[in-house]
């Protein structure tokens, strides 16, 4: 369109120049037949190679039918999607493998506590309870950061599916055959991380039962050997 324009002031142009130039004297129509071939001449060139210039995009714009377009986009959207999913894959198990290690820390350190029951001063099993406080909330923050991946990654799962149907339909076969078993790859791998946490939790629960049977125990052991000690006293006395 630039090219046309172009042309068209040209044209524009030389006609004026014609115009004034006829009305002078002749020795100048000479001058000016001449001066008008050599712009001719330019012209010409100028507009077949705007012409070459317009040739390639007519042809890809021709090319580019409404079929080939609907499934150039499905393809973009089973990209975007399987990115999407790729990275919430990733998170999830992240958050599932941090989350497991936390626990497992919990619980060492129950077992640890357990084991010292009776054998702390005040001050250590002081310190010992904060340490174990700061563990259960760091345990927390992991569980909590695991159901808000686990959310985007159900979100992800769903939009994968969606967009696998989608070029499915619009005839882009190969883009939906890629993210269906990116899904499967994907379901495969969170699934072995929760494997992961169940047993992490399990663990939680067993360590939790032992707590408040040792507990119980040593609450029994305590309240044995104060009546023990006042019995002591009373035969003393």
């Amino acid at each position: 369109m630039a090219a046309v324009r172009k042309g068209t002031a040209c044209f524009s142009f030389l006609r004026r120049s014609v115009n004034v130039l006829l009305s002078s004297r002749k020795p100048a129509v000479h001058r000016l037949s001449k001066w008008t071939n050599t712009v001719r001449a330019h012209l010409v060139v100028f507009s077949v190679g705007g012409g070459l210039c317009a040739v390639p995009f007519t042809q890809t714009t021709e090319n580019l039918s409404h079929d080939s377009l609907v499934r150039r986009a499905a393809s973009l959207v089973t990209d975007s999607s399987n990115t999407f999913l790729s990275q919430t894959t990733l998170a999830l198990i992240d958050a599932v493998t941090e989350y497991s290690k936390a626990v497992h820390t919990l619980v060492a350190l129950q077992r640890r506590y357990l084991a010292s029951l009776g054998k702390l001063t005040p001050a250590e099993e002081d310190s010992v309870w904060q340490v174990m406080i700061g563990q259960r909330a760091q345990v927390h923050d992991r569980l909590d950061e695991c159901k808000r991946f686990e959310s985007a990654w159900f979100s992800a799962v769903t939009l994968c599916e969606a967009a696998a149907e989608a070029a499915f339909v619009s005839g882009a076969e190969q883009a939906s055959v890629t993210v269906r078993s990116s899904i499967q790859l994907a379901r495969a791998q969170v699934e072995e991380a929760q494997k992961l946490s169940a047993d992490a939790d399990r663990k939680l629960a067993e360590a939790k039962v032992t707590e408040v049977e040792r507990m119980t125990e040593y609450s029994a052991f305590l309240e044995k050997r104060s009546d023990e000690e006042e019995e002591a006293y009373s035969r003393e006395d």
